[in-house]
């Protein structure tokens, strides 16, 4: 099921499995910003990711000497939610832990994603209660794609990623699908921007740490942009179909990374794992901003 929440600036559509958003208007423009799922190159659009972010090795992790398989990013964003709450402006989505998911993932728990307008911000509060009697181990994260180009008569190469600082940004190394452990610098046009191009995917994603916790991608041969803010967050990810000419780019703040190449975790070792004690609430999140 769809539901929309708007205010006098943009207009947002999600939908019941994963929460996941479905569009995001501008309305003084009517410009859609949201990769809307073309098939021939990404279904999703905004995927939100618990409790992996990225893949596992062979699909699976130990727990306490047992194998479990998980698919990648995890099962939320397959998985039909709750509507806990819902006005104008705010909407949140609400998942319990079950027996189907346990199978796959065995702690008891709460999670919830609730989006809330103001002007033309676009908060994602990400929510977990742990409601087990021992600590769980978990990783959150988003992964909205974006229209890239926004406008007409603009392409791929017009556009850039600036941060909001110079910083001495590192490069994830990875295989290309699974993390090597190995950071490398990152060299930025002026120390904090990105030219987009087509070749930066030739092999697969690129995840950063060390970065500024502020991103704008904007346009030389236009004003729109789309702005992430992502405080709480280890990682940034960006990414669009390996070698090809995808008109889109995903911008996907993490808290964690995809496994060692090689390596089959052992969750409470899992690199960059939060963990959360019996009883406790772990908040974190990010924020969108179009214009």
């Amino acid at each position: 099921m769809i539901y929309t929440i708007e205010n006098s600036q943009i207009k947002v559509d999600f939908s019941d499995i994963g929460g996941e958003m479905q569009s995001l208007v501008l309305k003084e423009s009517g410009k859609e910003y949201l990769w809307q799922g073309n098939p021939e190159f990404w279904t999703g659009r905004a995927y939100n990711l618990f409790p992996i972010c990225g893949r596992l090795t062979d699909g699976k992790y130990t727990y306490k000497g047992k194998e479990y398989e998980m698919n990648t990013h995890g099962f939320i964003r397959n998985t039909k939610m709750n509507v806990e709450k819902k006005s104008d402006t705010e909407i949140s989505f609400i998942l319990n832990a079950n027996d189907e998911i346990k199978r796959q993932y065995p702690f008891d728990f709460t999670y919830t994603v609730t989006y809330i307008l103001d002007e033309t911000r676009l908060k994602t509060v990400y929510n977990v209660v742990n409601n087990g009697s021992e600590p769980m181990y978990f990783a959150l994260g988003g992964h909205p794609g974006f229209n890239v180009p926004i406008n007409e008569g603009e392409s791929f190469t017009d556009y850039y990623l600036e941060f909001d600082c110079v910083k001495p940004m590192e490069l994830m190394m990875m295989t290309p699908l699974f993390y090597t452990g190995i950071n490398e610098p990152y060299p930025m046009t002026e120390g904090k921007i990105i030219e987009l191009d087509h070749s930066l995917f030739s092999a697969d994603a690129r995840f950063f740490t060390n970065m500024c916790k502020f991103v704008t991608l904007k346009s030389r041969k236009s004003d729109s942009f789309v702005r992430l803010e992502y405080p709480k967050m280890r990682n940034l990810g960006i990414w669009h179909k390996p070698q090809t000419e995808a008109p889109y780019l995903c911008i996907e703040p993490w808290s964690s990374v995809p496994a060692f190449d090689g390596k089959v975790d052992e969750l409470e070792t899992k690199n960059q794992m939060e963990k959360l004690m019996p009883g406790e609430e772990y908040v974190s999140g990010f924020d969108i901003i179009i214009g």
